[in-house]
């Protein structure tokens, strides 16, 4: 499982870990709107419109319902009837820009339309989707642009003779290898009941994009890496998205979610003398454009990477170290999504090939009792912050909920979709997916909240008397983290790696903090979620994607700083390319080219 919170993917597996991502939940807390999916409903308004008036002012959803009332007719008259269909159509408009070094890279707008056709043959209690055959369920397809009722009809068609195709078989190979194989563990239904839903939302009101001060805005901002020798490495990525979804299923339910999002990423990355290769991204994310940091404040924002880089080319390799730590809130957020998030997804609990880390601790103690964890996809805000795992209603239909996960330390709840578990028989509202995938139980927005809490700024002391106590010259603080990954399955170790991208050396005798490269975080999480001893008392957030088995979807977590008694962490692997022989164009003249001497401004 991977998280990373750069825009593309980079090299952070290595060797067997690339085998990993068929099994384990990878999350790349990444700017990919073009290709992840917006939450239903995430920023829109409900209307008043009734399903059937709002068919008949919206063409596409006309002729999902038409087709979707025939294909159920027709198909109810075979032998193998589907019990479950529906129809999810993506309507996906958005525009790139990527600049680098005062020039775009890359400019484009685009649109499309993408259709999942979903069914179930069977019965609820044993369908096609039963185990490893879950991608029987769904086949995918590009649907026309525009409002031709006519071809949008026979796209939807074709796609449901596929789908049907597909399914019967997949039931037949379910049903043999359920009558040879040893009786399962779980023996729960494939699929729940809910009742059905209507939901016809009304676009969010965006301010247009003024694409011409943005293009000369990104220019500007990427050309502000030039000053920079030893950035080897700059982009400037905007990417503005307007989409909508529509669902309409044959147990009568009828959904429209219209949703806005605008991602800026900055990436900026150099070498170190042993090639050790050194990156820092900044994210910021709002429903517009208009929402995002103005540019002063994002050219300082690329200021202090350059800075952060340089420091970080001359600090010291980090050597294998075991005491205690502290997370900042951003990195306790991304540790507490990748460590126990991922392990409370209701999927996991069920099946044979996962860990089940938690499957059989309900009502146990997983937590120090000061700690609480909820995911609710219904708060919109904290502390002034967007989060991007909003939603109103999951890929499958049901209502969002907030859910309960853990309080006082002691495990309720999981993240359910339409799948249910032993003791879990209805969804929860976190079924989601990716277009062309299935749904499976997800995050959302994961919230961390505590009882035990001490002002953030006292947390540094606080970390120097726990190292003092155990007689450590030294503890580590993460300031801030670029990904990591985590292994679910019972075939390979339940462990996790979490990689940092600032760390600092807090000595225990009043030296100056030290600030260290090349580290990773690394343990097995019932170990590691127990060493918890203390929170500051302000809330953190990160935004981002996260993919696993069903694909990428967005999510936020939250979490407030934290201190641990111990963390393990080992040397990072990396390559051994060394920096560039030459220096950049116009440093030719500056030898070991000064950061101080700037080029001058770029203008568009």
């Amino acid at each position: 499982m991977t998280i990373s919170d750069s825009s593309r993917t980079r090299g952070t597996l290595h060797g067997r870990a690339a085998e990993f991502l068929r099994v384990a939940a990878c999350c790349a807390l990444a700017a990919q709107l073009s290709t992840a999916p917006s939450a239903l409903a995430a920023n829109d308004k409900a209307s008043s419109l009734p399903a059937a008036a709002a068919a008949a002012s919206d063409p596409v959803l006309k002729a999902m319902q038409a087709e979707l009332a025939r294909a159920t007719t027709e198909l109810g008259k075979t032998e193998q009837a589907p019990y479950f269909l529906s129809y999810t159509v993506y309507d996906q408009d958005f525009v790139v820009l990527i600049g680098a070094y005062g020039s775009l890279l890359n400019n484009v707008s685009a649109q499309r339309r993408h259709a999942d056709v979903t069914m179930r043959v069977g019965t609820p209690e044993l369908d096609n989707t039963h185990g490893q055959s879950r991608p029987s369920g769904v086949s995918s397809g590009t649907l026309p642009l525009g409002n031709d009722q006519d071809a949008i009809a026979r796209v939807l068609w074709e796609l449901t003779d596929r789908e049907y195709k597909r399914a019967v078989p997949s039931l037949l190979n379910v049903r043999t290898n359920t009558a040879v194989r040893a009786e399962e563990e779980d023996k729960s239904p494939d699929f729940s009941k809910e009742k059905p839903q209507t939901h016809i939302g009304e676009a969010p009101a965006t301010p247009a994009l003024d694409r011409a001060a943005w293009e000369a805005e990104i220019k500007r901002l990427s050309g502000a890496f030039r000053k920079f020798p030893k950035v080897y490495f700059a982009s400037v990525i905007l990417q503005v998205q307007n989409s909508k979804s529509r669902m309409v299923s044959s147990e009568g339910s009828a959904i429209v979610s219209p949703s806005a999002s605008t991602r800026l990423v900055m990436e900026a990355q150099t070498r170190a003398e042993d090639g050790m290769d050194l990156l820092r991204v900044e994210t910021f994310q709002a429903p517009s454009a208009s929402g995002l940091p103005s540019e002063s404040e994002l050219t300082a924002k690329i200021n202090k990477m350059a800075a952060d880089l340089g420091a970080l080319r001359k600090a010291p390799v980090a050597e294998p170290y075991d005491g205690p730590a502290l997370l900042s809130g951003r990195a306790a957020a991304v540790f507490f999504h990748e460590v126990l998030g991922h392990r409370l997804e209701g999927h996991r609990q069920r099946d044979e090939e996962e860990g089940q880390t938690f499957t059989k601790k309900v009502g146990q103690e997983v937590l120090p009792k000061f700690l609480s964890v909820i995911d609710d996809p219904t708060t919109r805000e904290i502390g002034g912050m967007k989060l991007a795992g909003a939603f109103d209603f999951d890929n499958e239909g049901s209502p969002a909920q907030r859910v309960d996960v853990i309080q006082n330390g002691v495990l309720k709840n999981f993240l359910m979709s339409r799948m249910p578990i032993k003791n879990f028989s209805q969804s929860n509202g976190h079924g989601r997916n990716q277009p062309g995938l299935m749904p499976t139980g997800r995050q959302g927005n994961l919230i961390v909240t505590s009882t035990q809490t001490v002002p953030e700024a006292d947390l540094r002391q606080k970390l120097i008397d726990e190292v003092k106590k155990q007689g450590k010259p030294f503890g580590l603080y993460f300031d801030d983290i670029q990904g990591g990954f985590t292994l679910t399955t019972r075939s390979l170790p339940q462990a996790f790696q979490v990689l940092p991208v600032i760390v600092y050396k807090v000595y225990a005798d009043g030296r100056p903090d030290e600030l260290v490269r090349g580290v990773d975080i690394v343990g097995t999480p019932l170990a590691a979620l127990t060493r918890i001893l203390t929170t500051g008392d302000q809330q953190h957030v990160f935004n981002g994607v996260c993919g696993a088995e069903s694909g990428q979807v967005p999510v936020a977590a939250v979490a407030p700083a934290m201190l641990f008694s111990e963390m393990e962490v080992q040397k990072r692997a990396h390559e051994h390319e060394r920096p560039p022989l030459l220096p950049p164009p116009g440093f030719e003249d500056s030898g070991a080219a000064k950061d101080a001497q700037a080029k001058p401004a770029v203008k568009p």
